[in-house]
């Protein structure tokens, strides 16, 4: 077994096993594992697939960027959590020698990031105000292109913070789509019944239903972008628009983290730059309207939990600003984040 090619902390199966080869873990499964496991040898084993260039497809080659560095006891819903602290764990990372998009390939199966979406946990109630400010701002943007703002998709919702934004805004009708079931025991009345427990897919909605469709900071964790835009496409009335804020695989701050950068994190199976986003919005039938970089709100302690820094003094600076008015002190900080608007064509 220990001839097998390895994975970051786990080894590969024989390939006779497929393109979704499985992978066995070199640590014993425990019996509180979070994540449905089989067994090989006594080992966990995980199931993992492939993955393309979601722009130029199949047989493209690619760069290896960064070797895998987690284990199996690394696949918990805990890691699936939205705006925990980076720990920079992640999968192998390639860039498509042709377009330049990002990705991690192999990636887990569909089946367990359901599973592992649906268990995670909702705990950045600290920063929704936040979070509502910066949205609130790049959806104003959004609707001086179009006079129609009556209804409202926002896929990857969360507890529904952004989808009260909307109804703020003027729209008379909002919907959302969120995998995970704690967020939506959190949401407000006036939001959850409006809230689908699932993923984007295709039929989830009817076809010109909406208006708008927004995603906010989900666009990078999806295995498969452009099944999400044609469902999005499909959802949206002809001349519909629709907002994406993500991370910018090309921005300062990137480049010199590299490795270190909270983007390189198991989350993501896509990063972009705005040159891919362009392309995989046009590719999908968009006409991109706007592209630009995103100036975020954020508090202080908010920042200092994305600085990179030992773990034990990260805690210590935490718990001093959560006890103190600087860290809920809000600034505005270009992180490096990007967003696009488009249109249905």
């Amino acid at each position: 077994m220990d001839s097998w090619p390895r994975y970051g902390g786990l080894l590969l199966s024989p390939p006779e096993t497929g393109a979704a080869a499985e992978r066995v873990a070199t640590s014993t499964a425990t019996e509180n594992s979070a994540v449905p496991t089989a067994e090989r040898n006594g080992a966990a084993t995980l199931s993992f697939q492939a993955t393309q260039c979601a722009i130029c497809g199949p047989g493209i080659p690619a760069k290896e960027l960064y070797p895998a560095n987690f284990g199996v006891d690394d696949i918990t819903p805990a890691r699936f959590s939205a705006r925990r602290l980076p720990d920079r764990v992640h999968y192998r990372m390639v860039r498509c020698s042709s377009c330049g998009l990002v990705r991690s390939d192999p990636v887990l199966d569909e089946a367990t990031l359901a599973h592992l979406y649906a268990e995670s946990t909702f705990d950045y109630e600290a920063e929704t105000a936040n979070l509502k400010a910066t949205y609130g701002r790049y959806l104003a943007k959004l609707r001086a292109f179009s006079n129609h703002q009556d209804s409202l998709l926002e896929i990857g919702c969360g507890d529904g913070f952004f989808l009260e934004q909307a109804l703020a805004q003027g729209y008379s009708t909002v919907r959302g789509v969120e995998p995970s079931e704690a967020a939506i025991r959190d949401a407000s009345p006036v939001v959850r019944d409006q809230i689908v427990c699932d993923v984007m897919r295709p039929g989830l909605f009817a076809d010109g239903e909406f208006d708008a469709v927004c995603l906010f900071q989900v666009f990078d964790h999806v295995p498969h972008p452009e099944a999400v835009l044609a469902a999005c496409r499909a959802a949206l009335r002809p001349g519909g628009l629709i907002l994406c804020l993500n991370h910018n695989v090309e921005s300062v701050s990137s480049h010199i983290m590299k490795e270190r950068s909270p983007i390189i994190d198991i989350e993501h199976t896509y990063l972009y730059s705005p040159a891919t986003m362009r392309r995989i919005f046009e590719a999908g039938g968009f006409r991109v309207l706007k592209q630009g970089h995103v100036s975020n709100t954020y508090s202080v302690g908010y920042v200092t939990h994305l600085v990179p820094m030992p773990a034990r003094l990260k805690g210590m600076a935490l718990g001093s600003l959560s006890r103190s008015r600087l860290g809920r002190l809000t600034v505005p900080v270009p992180l490096g984040n990007l967003f696009l608007i488009a249109s249905r064509t």
